[in-house]
């Protein structure tokens, strides 16, 4: 991988990351375009590592949130009075909504990272959740704020967060999809899906450059990974102001056309012989 590389693939990762079009089924792509070996271990922790980039996007836009959050659960740690805090509780829902993604992500490594590194896995997750995707906007109320969020809903859409694992299935789509079906708002179920996805990503992304840091050394190099990460880093802070603006006019089907269309693409340069699905 070289430094052109690296850009190409920070900027499909910026874009993509927080729309539920699927941000690894896309490096996936974008790699196997690229000439680079997918299922090559230092190829796919370059892939969870640039995605680093894209939360510390979230993790600066949402700073004032997120310093309220940490500021209420570490009090409501030591005051029963502070317990009673909406973002006491809050905080809470996104450690609980973390922990199946993180336990599945960590037992399911190698399938990840073998497997599931294949272009008609990226075919199938695009279509299929497509449909799941169409289902919750037409059967989630979308009446419920995000203040009427329980445990029970963080739990249930954490468990759904495991299903991105699958590359084409997209963690946004899965997290927002979930929340519809639970009747959250669509801004609701957005906003949440950017707040679990700071640990599943961030986790993921430490977890493999501890892991594969030779094999990122050996395949890639932390010079593109570097540059790969901050250019995400760019692109991802303004996809996330784009992304709520428009959860708060238009429903996620819109994407659904362009899942499906890049699906059918996908499947054409498969058969032809254009891409190889590793």
């Amino acid at each position: 991988m070289d430094f052109l590389d690296a850009v190409i693939l920070g900027l499909v990762e910026g874009v993509t990351e927080f729309l539920p079009v699927s941000s690894t089924g896309h490096l996936t792509l974008t790699e196997n375009f690229l000439g680079l070996s997918i299922d090559d271990p230092g190829v796919t922790a370059f892939t969870a590592i640039v995605q680093f980039g894209a939360i510390l996007a979230v993790i600066l836009y949402f700073r004032a949130d997120i310093g309220r959050l940490i500021a209420a659960w570490w009090s409501g740690l030591f005051s029963r009075d502070a317990r009673q805090n909406p973002d006491y509780r809050f905080a809470w829902y996104v450690i609980a909504g973390s922990i199946p993604v993180g336990i599945v992500g960590f037992l399911a490594r190698d399938l990840i990272a073998g497997p599931l590194r294949n272009l008609w896995v990226v075919v199938a997750g695009l279509a299929l959740w497509s449909v799941v995707m169409y289902v919750a906007e037409r059967v989630g109320r979308q009446t419920r704020p995000e203040e009427s969020l329980t445990l029970k809903d963080a739990l249930i859409i954490g468990f759904v967060q495991c299903v991105a694992l699958i590359p084409g299935v997209s963690r946004s789509g899965a997290t927002i999809s979930a929340g519809l079906f639970r009747d959250l708002s669509r801004v609701a179920a957005t906003r949440l899906s950017f707040f679990l996805a700071i640990p599943a990503l961030v986790g993921a992304g430490l977890f493999e450059g501890v892991s594969e840091g030779s094999a990122v050394s050996a395949a890639v190099g932390w010079g593109p990974v570097i540059v790969g990460t901050v250019v995400s880093f760019v692109v991802a802070y303004a996809t996330i102001a784009w992304l709520l603006r428009l959860v708060a006019r238009h429903p996620i089907t819109v994407f659904i056309w362009y899942r499906v269309g890049l699906a059918a693409l996908i499947s054409v340069l498969l058969l032809t012989g254009v891409l190889s699905a590793t």
